[in-house]
C-alpha cells in the first residue's frame, strides 16, 4: 500500500472557504465529521480510491486533524466500520433465540450491504499481504460480533432455551462466519433465505449441542 497519502499537511485546502475560518468542532464532534465523510467518499468512490485528503475536505477539517486521530487511511477505515457496528449490550430480545438470531444476521447483513461492506472487502484485501492489518481487522470485528452473541445466548439460557454451559468463542462466531464468507464469495448483498438457512441449519443445532455438551 502507498503511503504518500499519509504524510501530513498542516491545512488541507478546502473548497469554498479555508476550514480556520469555520467554527471549530472539538472531541466527539470532529471524530463523527470525520467518520461520516470517510463513509460518504467509500460510498461514492469506494476503497481503493480513497484518499485522507478528499475525506478532509469533505469533513471541512484540516488533514493534521486527520492524522492525530488516525495515523494512517487503513486505521482510519477500521475505525469507520467500527462505529458503525451495534452496541453488544444492545441485543435484540425477540423471547426467542430463534428471533434474536435472526435479528441479529439481518442487521450485519444491511450493513455489509452499504459502503460498510466495501470497506471491508477493500480491508480484508489489503489484509491478504498485510499480517499486522489482519490482526486488526480480527480484533475490531470479532469482538462485537461474539460480544453480540455472548448476549443472545445468555438470553436463551435465562429463558430456559439453552442449558446452562459454556459455548466456546468459535463457536459463538461461527454462524457469523458463515454469513461473511458468503458475502465475500458471492458479492452483493446476502439474500434473507440464506440469513434463514445459516439461523436453523447451522447456529440453532450448534449451539443446542455445544451448550448441551459443555453443560455436562
Amino acid at each position: 500500500m502507498s503511503r504518500s497519502d499519509t504524510v501530513p499537511e498542516m491545512v488541507a485546502h478546502q473548497p469554498g472557504g479555508d476550514h480556520r475560518t469555520r467554527p471549530r468542532r472539538r472531541g466527539r464532534a470532529l471524530d463523527v465529521a470525520i467518520l461520516e465523510a470517510t463513509l460518504a467518499e467509500i460510498d461514492e468512490y469506494g476503497y481503493a480510491a480513497l484518499t485522507m485528503e478528499r475525506i478532509a475536505e469533505r469533513a471541512k477539517a484540516s488533514k493534521a486533524s486527520l492524522y492525530r486521530r488516525w495515523p494512517s487511511k487503513v486505521e482510519l477505515v477500521l475505525a469507520t466500520v467500527y462505529d458503525l457496528l451495534p452496541d453488544p449490550a444492545g441485543a435484540a430480545d425477540t423471547g426467542s433465540l430463534r428471533g434474536d438470531l435472526l435479528v441479529l444476521l439481518r442487521n450485519a447483513a444491511k450493513l455489509l450491504a452499504g459502503p460498510a461492506g466495501a470497506a471491508i472487502r477493500g480491508l480484508i484485501s489489503d489484509a491478504l499481504r498485510d499480517p499486522d492489518l489482519a490482526a486488526q481487522l480480527r480484533h475490531y470485528t470479532r469482538g462485537r460480533s461474539v460480544g453480540a452473541m455472548r448476549d443472545i445466548v445468555l438470553q436463551a439460557t435465562e429463558r430456559g432455551e439453552l442449558p446452562s454451559g459454556t459455548i466456546t468463542m468459535r463457536q459463538l462466531d461461527a454462524g457469523l462466519s458463515v454469513m461473511r464468507f458468503y458475502f465475500l464469495t458471492h458479492g452483493g448483498p446476502v439474500p434473507d433465505q440464506v440469513i434463514v438457512e445459516i439461523v436453523d441449519e447451522v447456529m440453532l443445532p450448534l449451539l443446542r449441542a455445544a451448550a448441551g455438551y459443555n453443560a455436562r
